[in-house]
This record gives C-alpha cells, sequence and structure tokens, in this order.
C-alpha cells in the first residue's frame, strides 16, 4: 500500500542545481566557443538576456517586488487584478462619418467593448470647421469629422455615456473637444457625476505626433491645467489628462527610452497642474497613460511592469500617497509592428500585445484592426480585433489570475533592468529641465533617431525578421475590399452639417470673453462648455481660445517608422513594374547537384528574392553544370543564382557563372558566402554574393533597378 505523505510540497522532488555548475556544464559542452556569444541575447535596450535565471540572479525571497495593490504597484494597482471586472476593452472609433461611427459604437458595445477611443480627423484637430478654407485636404482623413456639439450628439446616439465612457483623441485641440462633450451631456440631460470617458489632453504627444499646435506649448499647457481643475471639480468618473508615448514607441524608440518619456512627461504635467493650484492627489488622479507594444512578449510584460514601478517612485518623492501612485495605463499595438503586406498575420501580432498586457495587468486594451495600416477597417477586421480580446479573456482566462509573472526569476529581473536603466534615462531628461525642454531642445528626437537607425540596420540585413512581408513572404494576398473614401462628398457633407447647425445655432457673444478669461482655475473650461452650449462651433472655441498674435508652437514630427516599411516600398517598386510590363520582375535558380543539395540555399534565395517582389523560377530535380545553364537559357530571365554546396562551389562556380553569362544572364548571384574565392568567382562572372546578414535591401534595390531599367 501507497501512504501519501500528510504534507504535499512542489519541488522537494527535484533537485536543487546549482547556476556555476549548470554553466560549467554549458560551457564544456560548447567546446571553446564564447558562452557570452552563443548563448546570451543582445537587444536594443542595452540589455544581455541570459539563458538561464535562478534565485541566484534575482533573488525572490520576502517578494522584492510587493503585493498586488500596493506600492510600488510592479505587480498591478489592484489586489485582486482583473478577476472582478475584466480589463477595459477599448476600440478605437475613426470612420470620418459620425452617423456611421455611431453605428460602428453601438456594433462594439453590443458585442462586448466596455470603451471608445473616439479619434477626431485632420480638421478638428487643426482646431478648424469643415468649412474653414484651411481645412482643405483635412476633413475626414484619419478619423471623424466633429465641428459641433450635434456632432458628438450623432455619434453618441442611444450610447449610455454613464456607462461606457467615450474617450476623445483631438490632439492639441483637447479643450474645444472636451466643452464640445460636456456641452452634449448637459444638454442631453445627463448628470455630470456620472459622465464617464477621458478629454487626453497631452500637448506634448500631439506636438510630436503631428509636430504643431493650435497655440504656443506654454498656452496649451496652462489650457490643460484649466480642464484638469474643472474635470476634478465637476467630473469624478472622467480625467482630463494622458500622457502617451506612442509617438516615440512608433517612431523606434526602445522600451527602455519609452518608460522614461512616460514617467518624466509626467512629472512636468504634474508641475504645470500644482503649479496651476491643484493639489497633488488631485492632479494624480487626473491622469492616464498610453503606451505602445510590440511583438517581444516578454519585454513587452516587463515594460509595463516597470513602468508603474518608476511611475510610483517618481510621485512617492514628490511626497505623493499611495493611492496617486497608481498608474492607470491604457496599452494599444504598436503601428511600428502593424504591416500592409500579408496584413492576416497583424492578428497575430494584435493576439501577442493583447495577450502581453492582459499578463502584465494593463487597464485597458485596444487591439487594432488587422487592415488598417491600409485604409478604413471593414467589418470583418473590426470584429476580429475586439473578438482577439474577448478571446483571451474569456476562453484563455486570462483576467483570473492576477499577476502571472510575479515570482518569475526571469520577468522580475527584467522588470527591475528596465526600470533600473529607464531611471538612469530619466535623470538625464531632469537635468536639461524636464521632458518639455527636452522635446523642445531636439535631445528626445535625436535619441529615437538614434535607436531606430539601428533598427533599420537590423533590418536591411533580415537581423530583425518581419515574418510574412522580410521572412517568408506571400506574393499572392487575399485582400477584403475597404473603402475608399471621396473627400470632396465627405467635405460637402460636413459643411452643409455645421452650416445647419449655425443656422439653428447663432454664434453666442460668449465667445468674446474666452481670451479674456483667467485660466488654471477651471473658468476658461467652464466659459467654453458655457459657450458651446450655446452653439459654438469647435473652430469657434478654437479661435477664441487662441491668443490674438500669439505664434502656435511648431516643430519637426517623429515619423512613424514601421519595421516592415523599407520592404513594402520594395513590393511596391515590384508591383508598378508588373503594371507596366505585365510580370513580375523575375530571378532564376540555377541550382547544381541532388535536390538534397540544392534545397537549403535554393529555399534562402527564394526566400530572399521574394521579399523583394520577385518572381522565383526554379525546378526541383537534379542538375549539373550543362543542365542549369540550358535551364536557365530556356526562361526569360537576366538574373540568375547559383545554389549548391560549399563543396560544388570549388569545381562548379568557375564554369557554371561564364556558361550563364554567354546564356543571356545579365547579373549572376552565388547563394553562398564567397570567402577566399571572391576575387576568383567574381572574374568568372560572379555579379553578387547572397548570404546570411548581408545588405539584403541594397541588393534587392540594385536588381530590381537593373530590371527596371531594361523596361
Amino acid at each position: 500500500m501507497v501512504t501519501l505523505p500528510p504534507r504535499f510540497e512542489l519541488g522537494t522532488e527535484f533537485h536543487k542545481i546549482n547556476y556555476g555548475a549548470w554553466r560549467a556544464k554549458v560551457e564544456s559542452e560548447l567546446k571553446g566557443a564564447s558562452f557570452d556569444k552563443r548563448m546570451t541575447t543582445h537587444f536594443y535596450e542595452g540589455i544581455e538576456l541570459q539563458p538561464l535565471y535562478t534565485e541566484e540572479i534575482f533573488a525572490t525571497a520576502g517578494d522584492p517586488a510587493g503585493l498586488p495593490g500596493f506600492s510600488p504597484f510592479v505587480r498591478g494597482t489592484e489586489t485582486l487584478g482583473h478577476r472582478v471586472g475584466g480589463w477595459d476593452i477599448r476600440q478605437e472609433e475613426a470612420h470620418y462619418d459620425p452617423a456611421v461611427a455611431n453605428a460602428h459604437i453601438l456594433e462594439e458595445l453590443n458585442g462586448g467593448v466596455t470603451s471608445i477611443d473616439l479619434r477626431f480627423d485632420g480638421a478638428s484637430m487643426h482646431g478648424l470647421d469643415p468649412d474653414d478654407p484651411r481645412a482643405a485636404d483635412l476633413v475626414g482623413h484619419d478619423g471623424v469629422s466633429i465641428a459641433t456639439a450635434g456632432d458628438i450628439a450623432r455619434v453618441t446616439r442611444d450610447v449610455d455615456l454613464t456607462v461606457a465612457g467615450l474617450h476623445l483623441d483631438p490632439g492639441s485641440a483637447f479643450l474645444p473637444a472636451a466643452a464640445l462633450y460636456v456641452a452634449h451631456a448637459r444638454r442631453a440631460g445627463i448628470p455630470l457625476d456620472r459622465l464617464r470617458g477621458g478629454f487626453v489632453a497631452d500637448p506634448l504627444k500631439a506636438l510630436m505626433r503631428d509636430g504643431s499646435l493650435l497655440t504656443s506649448l506654454d498656452t496649451a499647457l496652462a489650457q490643460m491645467a484649466d480642464l484638469a481643475a474643472w474635470t476634478s471639480q465637476n467630473l469624478p468618473c472622467m480625467t482630463a489628462v494622458d500622457v502617451s508615448t506612442t509617438p516615440y514607441h512608433n517612431a523606434g524608440t526602445t522600451a527602455v527610452a519609452d518608460v522614461a518619456f512616460a514617467v518624466a512627461t509626467g512629472l512636468d504635467y504634474l508641475r504645470v497642474l500644482t503649479d496651476a493650484g491643484l493639489g497633488l492627489e488631485a492632479a494624480a488622479r487626473q491622469f492616464t497613460f498610453s503606451m505602445g507594444l510590440g511583438c517581444r512578449f516578454y519585454l513587452a510584460i516587463a515594460k509595463i511592469r516597470a513602468a508603474r514601478l518608476l511611475w510610483a517612485q517618481a510621485v512617492a518623492a514628490c511626497g505623493g500617497s499611495p493611492e496617486a501612485q497608481k498608474m492607470h495605463l491604457r496599452v494599444t499595438t504598436g503601428r511600428r509592428v502593424m504591416t500592409t503586406r500579408n496584413r492576416s498575420l497583424n492578428i497575430l501580432r494584435n493576439t501577442v500585445a493583447c495577450y502581453a498586457g492582459a499578463v502584465a495587468g494593463a487597464d485597458v486594451i485596444t487591439t487594432t484592426p488587422f487592415d488598417a495600416p491600409t485604409g478604413l477597417p471593414t467589418e470583418g477586421s473590426r470584429h476580429n480585433a475586439r473578438n482577439t480580446q474577448l478571446i483571451l479573456a474569456e476562453e484563455c482566462h486570462l483576467s483570473q489570475v492576477v499577476d502571472p509573472a510575479g515570482g518569475a526569476w526571469y520577468l522580475e529581473w527584467y522588470t527591475h533592468e528596465i526600470a533600473r536603466r529607464a531611471w538612469s534615462v530619466l535623470q538625464e531628461v531632469e537635468a536639461q529641465g524636464g521632458m518639455i525642454k527636452a522635446v523642445l531642445n531636439g535631445w528626445v528626437a535625436r535619441q529615437v533617431r538614434t535607436a531606430e537607425a539601428a533598427r533599420e540596420r537590423d533590418a536591411a540585413t533580415r537581423k530583425l525578421a518581419v515574418t510574412g512581408v522580410s521572412e517568408h513572404p506571400t506574393q499572392v494576398e487575399y485582400r477584403t475590399d475597404q473603402e475608399v473614401p471621396d473627400f470632396d462628398a465627405i467635405t460637402e457633407t460636413a459643411k452643409q452639417r455645421v452650416s445647419g447647425w449655425r443656422r439653428a445655432n447663432p454664434s453666442p457673444e460668449t465667445l468674446g470673453t474666452l481670451a479674456a478669461t483667467a485660466v488654471g482655475s477651471g473658468a476658461l473650461t467652464a466659459a467654453a462648455i458655457a459657450a458651446a452650449e450655446r452653439g459654438a462651433t469647435l473652430g469657434d472655441l478654437a479661435a477664441a481660445l487662441t491668443r490674438t498674435g500669439e505664434e502656435p508652437t511648431v516643430i519637426a514630427p517623429l515619423a512613424v517608422h514601421p519595421y516592415a516599411k523599407a520592404y513594402e516600398e520594395l513590393r511596391d517598386a515590384a508591383d508598378a513594374f508588373e503594371a507596366r510590363r505585365g510580370r513580375r520582375p523575375r530571378v532564376h535558380v540555377a541550382g547544381v547537384g541532388s535536390i538534397a543539395e540544392q534545397v537549403a540555399r535554393k529555399n534562402y534565395a527564394r526566400n530572399f528574392f521574394e521579399a523583394g517582389g520577385f518572381e522565383v523560377i526554379a525546378e526541383e530535380r537534379h542538375f549539373d553544370i550543362e543542365d542549369a545553364a540550358e535551364a536557365f537559357a530556356r526562361t526569360d530571365t537576366k538574373i540568375a543564382v547559383i545554389c549548391s554546396t560549399d563543396r560544388h562551389y570549388a569545381t562548379v562556380v568557375p564554369e557554371l557563372a561564364a556558361r550563364l553569362k554567354q546564356a543571356g544572364a545579365r547579373t549572376v548571384v552565388l547563394a553562398g558566402r564567397p570567402g577566399e574565392a571572391e576575387e576568383a568567382w567574381r572574374a568568372a562572372g560572379v555579379d553578387r554574393f547572397i548570404y546570411m546578414r548581408c545588405d539584403v535591401l541594397e541588393t534587392l534595390w540594385t536588381l530590381l533597378r537593373e530590371e527596371d531599367a531594361e523596361s
């Protein structure tokens, strides 16, 4: 009979492994090769990831990360995490027509979404009404056309704003947009103490993303403080200020800098709000944070946890209570990882980002429709984005475990390493006078460009792989038809809408008092809301809030740098070639030897050239030199790629390269490193060599241009 022990202790049956002994065993297996080179991974953050983490590397005894719901909030801001209500599933709505946007919003909310991010169009973000001549080419672009409280009413028709709030994304027009939102709520009889949503006032985000503000940065910051003060006094279920690092993330910054920039911006905004008279505790409650996530799963988890840790420490240093130290964080799938080619794989990228956000305890998660990078999302892609979150929450039960990363040596170490390095970057920012000054003097943009340059180098060599685009590309893609907006018609409709509003709501006299109203205490926001209630448009409010003679702040914006962009440009060029010539640019694979001897480099060459949009012609059979040359001669191609083994190359390359040139090859490419034979093989007719970590982009562009030159 088997007698079970009265107490079960997990781990008692496993032998304790000493890290030093494990490493010694690995080094013996490496047979002299460098442990650091073979076993460690180096990333853009400067962090070296080890192959194994143990208690000896990161001691978790005593739980240094604390407990969930307690300072320093590494493990989340709620004791029970997402177990009770789940995370906030927030989706973005950006259809140009307020009525269509409303239909989408109702569908999203009925389908399980819990809040909406409403993105305003280019005209609204610039503080312009649709009938303003300066709004030409901006109306309906990249967002909903919003000009009046009536447009807010159209967008929110049948939406219970006391349950599912609207979080506005109006760029630097945050105060006019907030005034319209509150004016609509008052007109609709919605109790302000139950109104939900957020005004997302973030002047630095608007400046770095769009390159300009409606006013000077100082005025924008003062208006942000005024809005925060009024919101604090009147809207207990809403927030006024957002701290977003998405412009830096999408432009290519590292996770370490991302965390540092978030905390540095938050500190500057805290100073602005407290200098305007808002107490530290009240000011901190007005904050939300927004970050983009990529596809490096564990890095994303560690970044979120490190951001909470650093913000808690920063607010504590300012004298803030544990409640004020809590970071309310929204994460989104970063634009830099989304592709316009092989878009269905964006579904997987969304899943990775959402999964990481849920595991790390993000409060709000937004997943991007997989076809959003190429235009207005289709119904299917919107459903997919929403359902990705619902499946992870309800079927995978990700909301049922509180901080699953807690106590994992690797993730705890990773979290604290990012936090430690981000603290150093934060000190650099503070030494320059804070984030605002670091942005204006160009320091932040330089840091981002340096990080992005490293990524671009790795993308060029395919060290940084983009599946489906630079690696394992798909030449024939299935694409659903996306709506192609008629912007002339959109503009005309929007003009008629605002014209009708003006006829029914003559311009209020209160507009004239806005510029003279004191800023900072909430009085300016109250006056703007009163004007909006009486019919003032977004453009009216923006003009009235701009001081006479004041020059708006303008800088060079941070451009979005998708990882796949360079390869997508190659594919665009190949498509244009096909449109002109009736076929794609071609390469012929000249394999030599048995199929088994050709296959490795043939697959490499196929992957290499298809990433540039080339059609690859290859036969799967045994070839000798004569067969390979004759097979090439039968094809209508000018580029030949020799593929075989190093053993064959020594005898095959000199003769085959010459035969290929005689058969009409303009360019002979050899798959593999030439080593000491390069000079001889070039003399024989080899023009280019392709191999792991060569400059793929330079090679493909050169060959594509050569093809085009003969078109």
